[in-house]
Formats: structure tokens, C-alpha cells, sequence
């Protein structure tokens, strides 16, 4: 059986929590709360919500992108490259993977920001949201076939390496 590390396993479950989190959250504000808010509140009501509840969001995005990013480059560079040396299809999909998270950071950043040159993604929240929903679903999909369809190496002894070992008695 394949040892591992105990920040392994830490590692894992700091991703794995952390894309509940995040991306629980926003199917929550996109499909819950956005409808919610926008059927009930005036739109004063709606703007002064929506204000108080990006300046919370802000921080679990920021927290979440640097939780990610951490355990992600940890679990790839020390845990997946050792597991998976040789199998370009596992390596094309987890660059695919890696290319649409950064998408996704860019696209929750521009959410939660406030700079004027991406206060159009904010005006189209909606949209950019359920796109952003989308793609970490996409994201979700890509790494449970990584993880169900492309295992790793498991190290076995081959019969061969039994037939060199010295033989006792």
C-alpha cells in the first residue's frame, strides 16, 4: 500500500472544503438570495443589502482563492506528479481544471471587487455568476473522474521483483 503524509490528507480536505464553501455560497447568492432580494427589497433596500453582503463575501473569496491556490499547488506538485507520471491524460485534464479555476478566480474577484474597469461584470451579476457557477461545476465534474477514473500508480511488487529478493533459509 502507497504511504502518504499527514498534510496530504489535511491538504485534500482544505480544497475539498474550501470548494464547498465557495462554491456553495454562490449557488446560494445566485439561485436563492439574488431572487430572493430582487423580488422582495426596493431597489435602495436591495443596493444597501447587496453592499453589506459583498463586503463579507469579499473576504471568504479572497480567503477561499488563497486556500485553493495553496492546497491545490500542493496536492498537484507533491502528491498528484508522483502518482500519475506518464499519463497525459490525467496531466491534459488537470491543466484544463487549473486553466478554469483561474477563470473562475478572475470572475469571483471581478464580483466582489470594486474597480471601475470590471463594474460591468458587476452590473451583469447575474449572468456572471451563473457562469461562474457553471464553471466550477465543470471544475467539480473534471476532478471526480480524475479522482474515480485516473487513480495513480499504486505501487505493487511485480513477480519479478519477488524472483530477486534473497530467499531465507
Amino acid at each position: 500500500m502507497e504511504s502518504f503524509l499527514p498534510l496530504d490528507v489535511l491538504s485534500r480536505w482544505v480544497h475539498v472544503g474550501t470548494a464547498i464553501v465557495v462554491l456553495g455560497g454562490s449557488v446560494f447568492l445566485r439561485f436563492v438570495l439574488m431572487p430572493a432580494a430582487s423580488a422582495a427589497l426596493s431597489e435602495a433596500d436591495h443596493e444597501a443589502l447587496r453592499l453589506r453582503l459583498m463586503a463579507t463575501w469579499r473576504r471568504v473569496v479572497t480567503i477561499g482563492i488563497a486556500l485553493f491556490l495553496l492546497s491545490g499547488f500542493y496536492n498537484y506538485l507533491a502528491v498528484a506528479i508522483p502518482r500519475h507520471r506518464g499519463d497525459g491524460l490525467y496531466h491534459a485534464l488537470m491543466g484544463t481544471k487549473m486553466l478554469l479555476a483561474f477563470v473562475v478566480f478572475f470572475l469571483a474577484s471581478a464580483l466582489v471587487g470594486r474597480s471601475e474597469g470590471l463594474a460591468g461584470i458587476r452590473r451583469k451579476s447575474r449572468q456572471w455568476l451563473a457562469i461562474t457557477v457553471l464553471l466550477g461545476f465543470l471544475i467539480v465534474c473534471i476532478s471526480g473522474f480524475l479522482k474515480v477514473a485516473r487513480p495513480g500508480a499504486i505501487a505493487e511488487e511485480s513477480p519479478a521483483s519477488t524472483d530477486l529478493a534473497p530467499q531465507e533459509g
